[in-house]
């Protein structure tokens, strides 16, 4: 496994940031880190990469026990923490010089020029990295990760200030460094984690609550499928009391209704039925599975106090 974690536990005090988790990540994966603020997600990431000592348990990198032997992890993994620490009176290039030589990086010269491409730096590399916006600001972070060619990245919210255009382009450099290293990175846009991770690991009050595919967290989660439906004239919500395998009705506006249902196709015939039956008049009609962020949602509110 890339990453190995074992049992980790990490208090503030009497809190509990990261209680007793295990998860692992095989090589080629891309797997979305996810939880409310405060559950711990960069805590986790602190101890996988060294920053940050567990008080119990452990984490393994490549093989490596990053709290036996922290500088050899260090040389397997690429990390981008979220606080992105950067020296501003720097130019681009010659901090990713900098950042090299503390590496070792052969041929430095060359890879420089192939991160800065990788990860869409050129037409700002030869600024000051001060005077860069917010979102070059974290490609230069992510470069700066990328460039001893690690075996792991860990990105703690990577696209953090980034427009969607750019959002999108740095979503696919992830994939394609999905395709050979193994990813791990937090992130509060779910629709960016549903687009390129194919498994998720949510944490809530530093406790793991769910480590699966999105496709089995979504079956799992299939009684949570909605029935949307739109009339033309408004509808008395205690028509829909008697339809079979509804959990919920919920009224969105006069005319509008969302029905919470395991059996989102049986549901439906039913409306049409209902519609014949009542002479109504229906506009739309759609039925959507569950979301990641309805997942997440139920995951971690549950939880809450």
């Amino acid at each position: 496994m890339s990453i190995q974690v074992t049992n980790l536990l990490k208090k503030y005090g009497e809190q509990k940031a990261v209680d007793n988790i295990s998860f692992t990540i095989s090589k080629g994966e891309i797997v979305g880190f996810l939880g409310p603020n405060g559950a711990g997600k960069s805590t986790t990431m602190k101890i996988v990469t060294g920053y940050l000592q567990a008080d119990a348990g452990n984490a393994t990198v490549c093989g490596v026990d990053v709290g036996n032997a922290p500088l050899d992890s260090k040389r397997k993994i690429g990390y981008l923490p979220e606080s992105n620490p950067l020296y501003h009176e720097m130019y681009v290039r010659e901090y990713l010089d900098f950042i090299a030589d503390v590496h070792q990086v052969d041929n430095k010269k060359k890879r420089i020029e192939e991160v800065i491409e990788i990860v869409g730096l050129s037409p700002e590399s030869k600024k000051k990295v001060g005077q860069l916006s917010k979102g070059y600001k974290q490609r230069v972070g992510l470069a700066a990760a990328l460039i001893h060619d690690p075996e792991v990245l860990v990105l703690d919210e990577p696209t953090t200030g980034l427009d969607p255009n750019q959002i999108i382009e740095i979503r696919a450099v992830i994939t394609q460094l999905g395709k050979t290293k193994t990813v791990l990175f937090s992130s509060h846009i779910l629709q960016e984690v549903e687009a390129i991770c194919d498994r998720v690991i949510i944490i809530n009050k530093g406790v793991l609550v769910a480590d699966d595919t999105l496709s089995n967290l979504q079956q799992k989660n299939k009684e949570q499928h909605e029935v949307l439906v739109s009339f033309q004239e408004p509808v008395d919500k205690a028509l829909f009391e008697n339809l079979q395998n509804v959990v919920m009705v919920t009224q969105l506006q006069t005319t509008n209704y969302k029905l919470q249902t395991s059996h989102p196709d049986s549901v439906r015939r039913q409306l049409l039925e209902l519609s014949l039956q009542h002479n109504l008049n229906i506009v739309s009609l759609r039925s959507e599975s569950h979301s990641l962020e309805d997942i997440f949602r139920d995951l971690t509110s549950s939880n809450q106090t």
